[in-house]
């Protein structure tokens, strides 16, 4: 079997990983071609060129890189077709990946898998009739997002979350770190992102300080921020530790953090993993702001809110991302740990906890998909 995944940026890398290692449970021979990070090229994956090059996110920040981003586009789409894959699967990162399935689709009748169904809950509704023109069959994340594809004409099997995979720290780990106070700091994975929440987090972070004197901040990092985040915190008027990318406490810091300030993103369900209360922030380019915030369709946008259909995580989003009250959402949840318990603990359950990998339950639906649409050509 020859399969030829995409991957853009680092949570694509670890989906494509798990879901190689997915295929390679269920077929003895399978080979992988396209484009991923290290994760997905230690399974086997030769990345036809390096996966950064697609980790841009936002109207704005794509603008810039469009005429290198098109290249590529065509670049691979020629690739996919020249090769005849058994299967085509492309893995989030939906402004390179759609635009490669449908150059894939108008030149051949290759199958097309997209792997994370697109936010049509949150905005954009139209994306999923769009998205069915050239994309055979959707890997869900959610459990609530199925219906949601199959009535825009596709294929759609949820397949769990991979943060219910992720392994989760002792309780004798976290302990191992000590007592007091600690308040973990999350300002983003992208350089975009910590570019525009570092400074805001780092007022909030001298506010909370100033009410918990005994306070811990701990800030973990990617390989793509360390760097800028060390140079952000040297202005911050508290001092912090920021653990280094692949840190090997950062599973038990996750775990004995009493709150987190975090980006809005796939680290709250990390958090509530970890059973750790938290607040969300986040802020984008001015213009993804203003055309994001006039299509938006939910009332919250972190996760956990959504899966559990609670609003107990608060969260404060464009506009009213501001230190003061921020800090402030910190205090209240410092006060009251508990209160988000019950929604952590839920989310986590219908995201698929304790079920199967979620990698072995995608390249499962990605076969049995397959199989299904031989029988119907026949």
């Amino acid at each position: 079997m020859r399969v030829f995944v995409i991957a853009g940026e680092a949570s694509g890398d670890k989906l494509g990983a798990a879901l190689m290692v997915g295929f390679k449970t269920l077929r003895s021979e399978v080979t992988f071609d396209g484009v991923g990070g290290p994760l997905m090229q230690a399974e086997g994956l030769e990345s036809r060129f390096p996966m950064e090059e697609l980790s841009v996110m936002g109207l704005a920040e794509i603008l810039p890189k469009y005429r290198a981003l098109k290249a590529r586009i065509r670049q691979m789409a020629e690739a996919i077709i020249a090769t005849k894959p058994d299967v085509l699967i492309t893995i989030d990162s939906p402004d390179f990946c759609l635009r490669v399935a449908r150059l894939v689709k108008a030149g051949s009748d290759i199958r097309t898998v997209h792997y994370v169904a697109p936010t049509v809950w949150a905005w954009r509704p139209k994306r999923a009739e769009k998205m069915a023109r050239h994309i055979d069959h959707v890997l869900a994340l959610f459990p609530f997002e199925p219906p949601l594809m199959q009535a825009a004409g596709m294929d759609c099997d949820f397949v769990g979350h991979p943060v219910v995979a992720e392994p989760v720290a002792s309780d004798a780990e976290a302990a191992a770190l000590g007592s007091g106070t600690v308040v973990l700091v999350l300002p983003g994975s992208r350089k975009g992102e910590v570019g525009r929440l570092a400074t805001r987090f780092g007022v909030a972070v001298a506010k909370i300080a100033a009410s918990v004197p005994d306070a811990q901040f701990v800030i973990p990092t990617t390989r793509g921020v360390h760097d800028l985040v060390q140079a952000q915190v040297k202005h911050w008027a508290t001092p912090v530790t920021v653990l280094p990318p692949g840190s090997p406490d950062k599973a038990a810091w996750f775990k004995r953090a009493d709150v987190a300030l975090a980006a809005s993103g796939t680290v709250s369900l990390e958090l509530a993993a970890s059973g750790t209360p938290m607040v969300i922030a986040y802020d984008m380019a001015w213009l993804s702001r203003i055309i994001i915030s006039r299509m938006l369709l939910v009332d919250t946008v972190t996760l956990v809110n959504l899966v559990s259909d609670t609003r107990v995580v608060p969260e404060f989003i464009g506009d009213a991302c501001q230190p003061g009250p921020i800090a402030d959402a910190v205090l209240a949840v410092l006060a009251d740990p508990q209160a988000q318990q019950a929604a952590m603990a839920l989310t986590m359950e219908r995201l698929g906890q304790g079920g199967e990998a979620p990698g072995l339950r995608a390249a499962k639906a990605v076969l049995e998909r397959l199989d299904q649409a031989a029988i119907k050509d026949q």
